[in-house]
């Protein structure tokens, strides 16, 4: 993969953007994570991190249609691009690498 690998917040709203298909948005973005790490991140830094990752290309987006409430807005749909999944990818072998011939108990 060309270029550093993700943060830790990169590697989580990639992943969770990827879990979510055709419904990564911001909203649903920051409830995926909040379900699956117990982190409350404000809805500002999920953006932030949304649009950062889209201008290094790991992510793409586009605008869903208007939703059917009156006065109803698009989304920003976010999607993974195929250097993001390497990029999650390479961050996870750097992870095991590190991991692997760790004792299975630290005495302290």
């Amino acid at each position: 993969m060309a270029g550093p690998t993700p943060s830790d917040l990169e590697q989580h709203v990639l992943l969770a953007a990827w879990r979510l298909g055709n419904e990564a948005y911001g909203g649903s973005v920051r409830d995926e994570l909040e379900a699956k790490t117990g982190r409350d991140l404000a809805q500002g830094a999920i953006y932030v991190t949304l649009i950062r990752l889209e201008k290094k290309g790991l992510l793409r987006s586009r605008l869903s249609d208007p939703t059917p409430v009156r006065g109803g807005k698009a989304k920003r749909i976010f999607e993974i691009t195929a250097t993001g999944v390497a990029g999650v990818q390479a961050a996870r072998q750097a992870l095991d690498r590190l991991w692997d011939g760790l004792p299975q108990a630290v005495e302290g």
